[in-house]
């Protein structure tokens, strides 16, 4: 697929995927989200044999007490969750363009596909030299 393309579309799908977060959370509808778990913050940090069980991708399921505590920080969906047999509390913070999929009774309301791609990294100039603008006329 053509990065471009990918680069032009996530500012659109950010936009997008917080103004139907915006509408669940305000109407209190239960909804999942999917997620790349490699960009999630988990405070406090889970233990091991929790986060050692998560693949490359979660699905969290916003309903009860969750979605009760869920808001929209800056970028960041935030919420609080259980996990494992001992119910481990921890704060959630998924930045919403790593969510994949929004999800509403199984019926998909929000596709990301920008979320599995990583993002572009600034290029640097391999010359510290070519950093400062008045050295250009140095350069060729």
């Amino acid at each position: 697929m053509n990065l471009e393309i990918i680069n032009d579309l996530r500012p659109v799908k950010l936009k997008h995927a917080k103004e139907i977060l915006s509408l669940l959370l305000s109407k209190q509808y239960e909804f999942d989200i999917l997620c790349v778990t490699k960009k999630i913050e988990f405070n406090p940090v889970l233990p091991e044999h929790i986060t050692s069980a998560f693949g490359e991708m979660i699905l969290f399921s916003l309903a009860n007490y969750t979605l009760q505590s869920a808001r929209i920080e800056n970028e960041n969906l935030i919420f609080e969750a259980g996990f494992g047999e001992e119910n481990i509390g921890s704060i959630v913070s998924v930045p919403i363009k790593s969510i994949v999929q929004i999800t509403h009774e199984e019926t998909p309301l929000f596709i990301n596909i920008t979320a599995t791609f990583d993002e572009p990294k600034e290029e640097k100039p391999k010359n510290p030299f070519e950093l400062n603008p008045r050295n250009k006329k140095f350069m060729n």
